[in-house]
């Protein structure tokens, strides 16, 4: 295995990295989802689902990533950095890295520019709790982990 974000120089893997068939699986069903979304289709396992559109942090290159959302009053959405790691995934560092360069993708729709802000403090706590109570499977996830999820607001730009 060559040298690269998931390895520590001797091959092995960096704790709370996929390996290479998980990553490979979840590029081929990222795509196929992005197929599904683009097509006016867009749940996935009972949830409403997204297609987030960033830069690569390092590269710059285009990522697209489908992610679950959560309402935030009319116009806003949520999204939460989950993933089961015991990091943050890599859409959430390209997401910081290049904010100005975000876009999302509802079912059928065209891309739509946003601004990315991730909450906070009471903020934060008040938008997990509505996400918590919409999936629970999410706060599931959170106890197993010592990282504590980030959550990111969408507002159109």
């Amino acid at each position: 295995m060559a040298r690269n974000q998931w390895t520590q120089g001797s091959g092995e893997r960096k704790p709370g990295t996929p390996g290479p068939f998980s990553r490979w699986m979840q590029q081929k069903m990222n795509a196929r989802m992005g197929r599904k979304i683009r097509g006016g289709r867009g749940n996935f396992m009972g949830m409403d689902v997204l297609l987030l559109n960033t830069a690569g942090r390092r590269s710059g290159q285009p990522r697209e990533t489908p992610l679950a959302w959560f309402p935030d009053g009319e116009d806003a959405w949520l999204v939460v950095a989950s993933g089961g790691g015991s990091r943050n995934p890599d859409w959430h560092a390209n997401l910081m890295a290049h904010p100005d360069r975000v876009t999302i993708e509802m079912p059928g729709h065209d891309a739509v520019r946003v601004a990315p802000q991730e909450l906070q403090g009471t903020e934060r706590e008040q938008a997990w709790q509505r996400i918590a109570a919409a999936q629970p499977r999410y706060a599931k996830y959170q106890s197993k982990s010592e990282r504590q999820y980030p959550v990111v607001r969408l507002t159109p730009r």
